[in-house]
């Protein structure tokens, strides 16, 4: 079970990679304010962090779990988006500008955060960012790279495979998922019920934290909206077990990773009605 989430994440991540466009993803970049960035930094990497920590307080979960759900708060840029959302109306390269973003953010903001936690449990917790730079690059920006290069040199083997190669990646996905869960099976079942709904308003909060930010295209934000619920379960599970030693944390994580993609399905089926809805408003 432990390599299927890197190849999982690895045909997923060379998917999305062989549907890029490297000068579209740059030009996204620039359109982007440095307000805009300054209120995505807020949106991504403090607000998710810090409702796990309000959520685990308000509803008592133990050290353990509130760890585990803090962790996932605090690990964006998972690369889960399929090929539905883009024809959905999402953005796909305004999506991977983001998830690029948040991975190049990640050595840097996720030791900050993660040491400022500590100190509120009176604990020194330091995340070295190489560590961090190295899981990055290993499992995220290589993969992408060779997606990007085989587009470039064999388009037509790329047309033909790459939905494929996203279909398999989230079939890996899938499966490893049922495979923890039934693994966990014995510590899933002495959990309280408030895990997983702590899990679920989690990714709701996550959803929500890009709302009340302006943007000038509705359709970037609503792109943003939906990648902010995408944490990185697997960079969550490595960091819950290794850096912050609370085992009994994996509990929380895995209800996310079960959890969230509902949210973000039920936010996908729901966002053509409104944005229509809007488009109808704004005509008339």
């Amino acid at each position: 079970m432990q390599y299927l989430l890197p190849s999982a994440v690895f045909l997923l991540m060379l998917s999305v990679g062989m549907s890029l466009e490297p000068t579209k993803v740059v030009a996204n970049w620039r359109r982007l304010t440095w307000f805009t960035w300054l209120c995505l930094t807020i949106a991504t990497f403090l607000i998710p962090p810090a409702l796990a920590l309000l959520l685990a307080h308000i509803f008592g979960l133990t050290l353990g779990a509130t760890a585990g759900l803090f962790m996932v708060g605090a690990t964006p840029g998972a690369p889960l988006l399929t090929r539905n959302m883009a024809r959905r109306g999402f953005d796909m390269h305004m999506a991977a500008s983001y998830q690029l973003w948040a991975a190049l953010m990640v050595p840097v903001m996720i030791p900050l955060v993660v040491a400022a936690a500590g100190k509120i449990y009176g604990r020194d917790i330091w995340i070295p960012p190489a560590v961090l730079l190295k899981q990055i690059a290993l499992k995220q920006f290589v993969p992408l790279s060779v997606g990007i290069v085989i587009a470039w040199l064999a388009p037509k083997l790329t047309q033909r495979s790459q939905p494929l190669l996203n279909t398999l990646g989230n079939i890996l996905l899938t499966v490893m998922i049922a495979a923890a869960l039934f693994k966990m099976e014995p510590a899933l079942k002495g959990t309280t019920p408030l895990i997983p709904v702590s899990a679920l308003l989690l990714a709701a909060g996550s959803v929500a934290a890009i709302l009340p930010f302006r943007f000038t295209d509705p359709m970037v934000k609503q792109t943003f909206a939906i990648c902010n619920a995408n944490r990185h379960i697997g960079l969550a599970l490595l960091l819950t077990g290794q850096y912050v030693h609370a085992q009994n944390g994996l509990p929380a994580v895995a209800c996310y990773a079960l959890l969230a993609p509902l949210m973000m399905f039920a936010y996908v089926r729901l966002w053509p009605a409104r944005s229509g809805a809007a488009r109808t408003a704004s005509a008339n």
